[in-house]
């Protein structure tokens, strides 16, 4: 797994970053007042299936939570896969009733 790798927010850049070996995986988002879009998660194809993509949502959720936004799940990655298996994340998502 990823445990050992450093998720670092760069928020002028709208994104949460782990370098990697010359290479970078990344979640994209944009900001717009107490809402975060999550739109785009990119892991290099030689660092897929090391938890890199989880980390990096689980940073943005984070990040969310102890911000009090509210997340759209844009990105087709977090919609359909991590919030399914991170259900405890759904509250913070648009349109959920907590």
């Amino acid at each position: 797994m990823a445990d050992d790798v450093v998720v670092q927010h760069d928020e002028a850049a709208g994104r949460f970053a782990i370098r990697l070996e010359g290479a970078e995986a990344f979640l994209s988002y944009r900001r717009h007042g107490q809402e975060i879009d999550l739109y785009h998660t990119y892991v290099p194809e030689a660092f897929r299936g090391r938890g890199m993509a989880e980390q990096l949502c689980r940073a943005a959720f984070e990040y969310a939570k102890a911000n009090r936004l509210t997340v759209i799940p844009s990105c087709p990655y977090i919609a359909s896969a991590y919030l399914k298996r991170h259900p405890e994340y759904l509250p913070l998502t648009k349109g959920a009733t907590a």
